[in-house]
């Protein structure tokens, strides 16, 4: 998910009474609820594509979520210690103790890689011990609907807790009830429109190897559904308040042409991308091969998640215009 959300989560699991546990609590949730995106930095010394295939790996696994949460609440200590020398701590702050504020960074640590494997980007829970991608495929990657829930939520418990409320977490513990709904909801849409197009298919006579229902922006009651075999992909799409429909007859993968296997031995972007490609596919495009993947194949998405490889394959792989 993208980081305002998972600030949002944590915010909200402080406003709920998680805060209280200990001093900068708080800060401490948000800040872990976003700490495993520390790999983001891979831009500024990977090439090409070879970001793809780092992301949502080591610092999303067990060891990191273990480490990373110890790293955070050293520091927070740090900062708290450095105030008090500097005469600059809040009074109103509760003591800063080291197992409870382990604990809180644990938590909002935890809740990163959850939510992440919700959307259908893909996260390699199990690094470094398995490369096995894992696939939520149930929430959009930014979700209009839960910026607003959590948003409203956490505004309102605070204005409670301003004003010296004894109800203030109320707002908040609902606000996180709601969130297990709406996500139970969407996991339970996901699966009925891969098993509404799944089922067409085979009606079809088509038998597809895989099916993955993508959420759209904001229309969280819709699917796009994307099926392959060995041979062919396509997609369809499904309303829970309207039609449905899927194109039975797809298009050829082209993964069997061989200069991808040439291509992937010699260059490292090219390798990376396919070893982040869940439903890739290739094409020839005048002097390149160019491999995309079904999940992200929109004209917007098209020259990010898409990697160009020239055909004599005597030279790295080039990115597509406008990567």
């Amino acid at each position: 998910m993208d980081n305002i959300t998972h600030s949002l989560i944590g915010a909200v699991l402080g406003q709920a009474g998680l805060k209280r546990l200990s001093g900068m609590g708080m800060p401490t949730l948000i800040i872990a609820a976003n700490i495993p995106d520390i790999d983001a930095a891979c831009f500024f010394w990977l090439e090409g594509q070879e970001h793809l295939g780092f992301r949502r790996g080591i610092t999303h696994g067990p060891i990191a979520l273990l480490l990373l949460p110890l790293a955070l609440t050293a520091i927070m200590i740090a900062y708290d210690r450095w105030q008090a020398r500097k005469g600059t701590r809040p009074r109103e702050r509760l003591p800063v103790r080291f197992v409870p504020l382990y604990l809180l960074a644990l938590i909002g640590t935890i809740s990163h890689p959850f939510f992440d494997w919700l959307n259908n980007y893909g996260i390699r829970l199990l690094e470094p011990f398995s490369s096995r991608w894992f696939y939520g495929d149930s929430l959009f990657i930014i979700d209009v609907w839960m910026w607003t829930g959590l948003g409203l939520s956490y505004w309102i418990s605070r204005r409670r807790e301003r004003a010296r409320r004894t109800d203030w977490r109320r707002p908040a513990l609902f606000g996180l009830a709601a969130l297990a709904t709406y996500v139970l909801m969407n996991m339970a849409i996901s699966t009925i429109a891969e098993r509404m197009i799944r089922t067409q298919l085979l009606s079809a006579g088509v038998t597809p190897t895989l099916v993955v229902a993508s959420p759209p922006p904001l229309l969280f009651w819709q699917r796009d559904v994307f099926w392959r075999n060995d041979e062919r992909y396509g997609r369809g799409k499904v309303n829970l308040l309207g039609d449905s429909d899927v194109d039975s007859i797809g298009n050829s993968t082209g993964m069997n042409d061989a200069l991808i296997q040439a291509a992937v031995g010699k260059d490292s972007s090219a390798a990376a991308f396919l070893f982040w490609a869940r439903m890739p596919f290739a094409y020839r495009d005048g002097g390149n091969l160019v491999i995309g993947d079904q999940r992200f194949s929109d004209e917007l998405a098209a020259g990010r998640f898409s990697i160009a490889i020239p055909l004599t394959a005597s030279g790295p792989a080039q990115r597509q215009a406008g990567q």
